[in-house]
């Protein structure tokens, strides 16, 4: 595989239906990297697959600003201190963010949010075809990310910071993050499935 894992995630706390698509329950957030280029070409793919996402009329409202090599600090700045201090080592860090208004009418746009969770996950799971892992992070300075790449606060709302990266052995990290490296556990499908009533 063009990017080893060091090791088998234990992915015993989970219990997918039979029948459910492999990609869903192998996906997984770690906090472990170490830091590896990530070709030109496999980034292109992973971006693209967030290209075909669905959103509604079509908007596709997401926008997905990343690092580069020479920006990579930039954007580790960005991060709140708690994410810094494991997010260092992936390979990439990026920003979501929503177009708030349709273009078509100029109305706001209620799903833009939950259209670029669309985009998210797309690309997500093209990461991990490729060997690849991503983590999604709330814990981002967005008042900053505005300021830092002059982003209209009328126009793009800054949704939420992810990184890409080759997972690396979680005694890598220092504590509390060692602790917490392993793929988690789901809620049971009658928790979060109603069906007819609430």
């Amino acid at each position: 595989m063009k990017y080893p894992t060091p090791y088998s995630p234990d992915f015993s706390s989970r219990d997918p239906l039979a029948g459910v698509a492999e990609e869903f329950p192998a996906r997984w957030s770690p906090r472990s990297f170490v830091r590896t280029p990530i070709p030109a070409e496999d980034l292109a793919v992973i971006m693209d697959a967030a290209r075909w996402a669905p959103s509604a009329y079509n908007e596709q409202p997401w926008r997905i600003l990343t690092s580069t090599e020479e920006t990579f600090e930039t954007f580790l700045g960005l991060l709140v201190d708690a994410n810094q201090k494991w997010a260092k080592n992936a390979s990439l860090i990026g920003f979501m963010v929503a177009r708030k208004n349709f273009t078509h009418n100029g109305k706001p746009n209620a799903t833009a949010v939950y259209d670029c969770g669309s985009a998210w996950m797309s690309l997500t799971l093209q990461a991990r075809k490729l060997g690849l892992y991503t983590h999604g992070m709330a814990g981002i300075r967005k008042d900053a990310i505005h300021e830092a790449f002059g982003i209209d606060r009328d126009e793009f709302e800054v949704v939420a910071g992810f990184t890409i990266g080759v997972l690396d052995l979680k005694e890598n990290l220092g504590k509390p993050y060692a602790d917490w490296e392993g793929p988690s556990p789901r809620k049971p499908l009658a928790e979060i499935w109603k069906q007819g009533v609430w």
